[in-house]
């Protein structure tokens, strides 16, 4: 599934594509994103494909086609606080932007068939945390895996504000699924063949929009133990934070909050993105073309009925042409001017690298 973009040479052109097609719509969507690399959840001898609309699979691990992602994230109608579970969470890479959006005092749980697929999703989630810029420009909310089937989930669980199904749903599991569901929640899922987005707008009201047609492997269904009893999957407990986890997200945001008035009094127009680097057209350059007959040159050069103008005029174009054009740098790295000032503070260095999440540089 997947294929309805063009590829792009990294991740700030993929999802430069998927805007201009329209899958990816909002604005906290599109930063969730530009914030985490696709080619970080792929195996490295595999990550060349990594920026095509494609959906990639090796073993266990399975990645959807960025296109079934960007309808996901937006029909989940995701804020700051709310509560998600996904179902067949796979390598994380779907639940590590939701959790950008959801905030410290959201709620992010995964559930995942396989034990080795938990373990990648843990390394993957642990390389974010240690290494990408992007986790300092947000609130993060962390999610949690469990292994087990996802339609073993135990009856007494909490129900959630936002529920995805990674998988193809039997229409007899539509009911399990809707009962994940706060009322007010939304559920995305594959059912029958096609991407559907259901509200539960009260105890027993659904409304059900069909997003587009889907082709998702289906639910696998679970497997009873030698005594005929189902495992019961066991959801992680909603965690209470401590005292000291609450106060440095309170240094952290207050620190953010200086670092965008500075900016705003320096700018006098608040934050702005980097600028991109934009990547300079070459111009094709006209070819000569050679045909061998019977090993003897039959025409020496085949004419484009376009191709009016001299070598001389398309020289001089060229030239005019890279006069007009400006030359082009790489802007500078960015500068995580959130880790430099809590560096600068005057606190025990252990205190500074845990407001720092013990980060590498």
């Amino acid at each position: 599934m997947g294929g309805a973009v063009s590829a792009g040479e990294d991740n700030d052109e993929l999802i430069d594509n998927l805007k201009e097609a329209q899958y990816i719509r909002t604005e906290l969507v599109e930063q969730a994103f530009r914030a985490i690399d696709r080619a970080d959840y792929y195996l490295e001898e595999f990550k060349e494909n990594a920026y095509k609309d494609l959906a990639w699979k090796h073993g266990n691990i399975h990645l959807s086609a960025p296109c079934i992602y960007s309808e996901v994230m937006e029909a989940l109608d995701l804020q700051p606080g709310l509560s998600f579970l996904n179902l067949g969470s796979g390598t994380g890479y779907l639940s590590s932007m939701v959790g950008l959006i959801l905030g410290p005092f959201g709620v992010n749980h995964g559930v995942e068939l396989h034990s080795d697929v938990i373990e990648y999703a843990k390394q993957k989630l642990d390389f974010f945390i240690r290494t990408s810029e992007s986790f300092d420009k947000f609130d993060f909310c962390e999610p949690s895996f469990v292994t087990g089937n996802c339609l073993e989930i135990s009856p007494d669980c909490a129900q959630y504000d936002r529920v995805y199904c990674g998988a193809g749903v039997q229409k007899e599991h539509e009911e399990y699924m809707k009962n994940l569901l706060k009322v007010g929640g939304v559920l995305v899922m594959p059912l029958e063949e096609k991407l559907t987005k259901i509200t539960r707008t009260g105890p027993s009201a659904w409304e059900t929009k069909k997003i587009l047609a889907v082709s998702f492997a289906p639910l696998i269904q679970p497997c009873h133990s030698e005594s005929g009893k189902s495992r019961l999957v066991q959801l992680p407990p909603v965690a209470v934070r401590s005292l000291q986890d609450l106060a440095r997200i309170a240094i952290r945001g207050t620190i953010k909050k200086v670092i965008h008035q500075e900016t705003v009094s320096k700018n006098g127009n608040g934050l702005k993105n980097t600028p991109r680097f934009k990547r300079r057209r070459v111009r094709r350059r006209r070819m000569e073309t050679i045909v061998f007959l019977d090993k003897e040159v039959f025409a020496s050069r085949i004419s484009n009925p376009s191709d009016d103008n001299s070598c001389e005029d398309l020289e001089e174009e060229r030239r005019e042409e890279e006069e007009r054009t400006p030359p082009e740098t790489k802007p500078d790295p960015p500068v995580n001017f959130l880790r430099q000032k809590v560096l600068s503070l005057p606190l025990p260095d252990p205190l500074k690298y845990y407001l720092l999440y013990y980060r590498e540089k």
